[in-house]
C-alpha cells in the first residue's frame, strides 16, 4: 500500500517528514564527501602520507655513485639528476599484481658469471606497496635484474665522452 493510501492518521505530519529526510541528508553527507571523484586501478594512500612514490637507493662499492640517494616520482624529483628517466623504467616496469622488486628467484638457473662488487638496497613505497629490496650483481640472473634498474641503481650517466 503506498504513503498516501495510508489513513491520515498512520502518516506523518508534513514538518516530521522534512525533518526527516533533512537528517538523512546530513547524515549521508560525509560519506559522499569523503567518496572519491573517481576510480582508481591503484590504492589510494593512506591518510597522513605524502602523494606519489618515494623511495631512498642506498648504493655501495659503486665509485663516485655510492651513497644514499631518494627518488620521489608522480611528480618526479629528488636528489636525481635523471629523476624523469628513473621513474620512467620503474613505470615501464610496473604491472598490477606483479612485485616488480621481487628478488631473483631461488631456483633460478644463473650463470656464474661476476658482474662486480656493487650492491644497492632500495626501501620506500612504490605503487601503493612498501618496497625493502636488496641488489648484488654477483651472478648473471643478478646482473640482468640490476640492470632493468640501471637508471635507478647506477645514477646519472656521464655526457662525457672518453
Amino acid at each position: 500500500m503506498s504513503v498516501s493510501r495510508l489513513p491520515r492518521r498512520a502518516r506523518l505530519p508534513r514538518s516530521a517528514r522534512l525533518g526527516l529526510a533533512a537528517s538523512a541528508a546530513l547524515a549521508l553527507a560525509p560519506a559522499l564527501l569523503a567518496a572519491p571523484a573517481t576510480a582508481s586501478a591503484l590504492p589510494l594512500p593512506l591518510p597522513g602520507t605524502e602523494p606519489g612514490d618515494h623511495l631512498t637507493v642506498t648504493v655501495t662499492d659503486s665509485g663516485s655513485w655510492s651513497g644514499t640517494h631518494h627518488l620521489y616520482c608522480h611528480p618526479d624529483g629528488g636528489t636525481y639528476r635523471n629523476a624523469k628517466e628513473a621513474c620512467a623504467q620503474l613505470d615501464r616496469q610496473t604491472h598490477w599484481g606483479k612485485d616488480l622488486f621481487a628478488p631473483v628467484p631461488k631456483d633460478s638457473v644463473c650463470t656464474m658469471i661476476y658482474g662486480g662488487p656493487q650492491r644497492a638496497r632500495v626501501t620506500g613505497t612504490w605503487a601503493g606497496r612498501r618496497v625493502n629490496a636488496e641488489f648484488n650483481r654477483k651472478n648473471g640472473c643478478e646482473t640482468a635484474r640490476w640492470d632493468r634498474f640501471s637508471s635507478l641503481l647506477e645514477g646519472p650517466k656521464s655526457t662525457t665522452k672518453s
